[in-house]
């Protein structure tokens, strides 16, 4: 397989994620029924850059599957509200009581335990809000809430980081390691591009694609999250390294050494590629993406 990205490719994430950001900014527009706490609180943790991966794919693959960028806005808008809000609760005390994030403090440190619990919940709450109030067909919508609902789930992303705590201080154990990756990450992304498929009303095999390509890149991105924790430094990253290792997270390196992790990385790599064909020449930006998903050192 031929993944050989152009250096350009961070630039062009970039580029595609400050013409995101009105979008965003716009979704999330408060009137004065909210707390202005809580909005500053939901701001901060949304509005704070990031690449942006999960609504590039929701809106790419709705492209892809014959759907325009306009029509999947909502969904990718509502999707970041999840990853959001994951976020937000991940780096609590009772999580894993990060200080930084994206190389500033994070929510629970700049505006307190409690506004960032409360600034989670409302994030997930408006990711469903903004799905019902913001697609006007009524079968989009059913699906896409029922997609987003188990994505994010006890049997989607919320669940897997059930596993992640309970695996905790245990020996590594690559089925476990496995189990987390698919459930923490590699489902939210799969999410992104069934979202993107609903969004276009594609049939199955197109819907089919989409998600697997998803799935396959949110573990090789998992993957390359581990190596990183590992690998980086906290100047890169923006956030602590070797913070897995102190916690005694179940991580890839941890149960299968670092070469292993990276061919492993680089098998995800190969099936998301493999999930694009049917989507021809029009997706070789999503397997620029997929290139720059294992090599990135952010």
């Amino acid at each position: 397989m031929k993944l050989d990205h152009p250096p350009d490719m961070r630039q062009r994430l970039e580029a595609w994620a400050a013409g995101f950001e009105p979008v965003l900014v716009r979704m999330l527009a408060a009137d004065d029924s909210v707390p202005p706490a809580l909005v500053q609180a939901v701001h901060y943790s949304i509005l704070d850059g990031g690449k942006r991966l999960r609504p590039y794919v929701v809106i790419r693959t709705c492209e892809l599957c014959g759907g325009s960028a306009r029509q999947a806005e909502p969904l990718a808008v509502a999707l970041e509200c999840v990853h959001a809000f994951s976020l937000v609760h991940d780096d609590l005390p009772a999580m894993d009581n990060d200080d930084l994030r994206r190389g500033r403090p994070t929510c629970h440190k700049a505006c307190g335990e409690a506004m960032a619990i409360l600034a989670g919940d409302a994030l997930l709450a408006l990711a469903f809000e903004i799905v019902a109030a913001r697609i006007d067909d009524p079968r989009t919508v059913a699906e896409a809430t029922l997609e987003l609902a188990r994505g994010t789930g006890w049997a989607g992303m919320i669940g897997g980081q059930v596993l992640d705590m309970q695996g905790e201080h245990r020996p590594a154990d690559l089925e476990l390691v496995k189990r987390i990756h698919r459930n923490k990450t590699a489902r939210l992304f799969e999410t992104a591009g069934r979202l993107g498929a609903v969004a276009a009303r594609a049939d199955e095999s197109r819907t089919a694609a989409a998600a697997a390509f998803g799935h396959q890149l949110g573990l090789a991105f998992q993957i390359a999250d581990d190596l990183l924790d590992v690998t980086g430094t906290a100047a890169e990253l923006g956030k602590a390294v070797a913070k897995d290792a102190r916690a005694g997270k179940q991580t890839y390196p941890a149960a299968a050494g670092l070469e292993a992790s990276r061919q492993a990385a680089r098998d995800a790599a190969d099936r998301a590629v493999a999930a694009l064909e049917t989507f021809g020449p029009a997706a070789d930006d999503l397997r620029d993406l997929v290139r720059f998903v294992i090599d990135r050192r952010t």
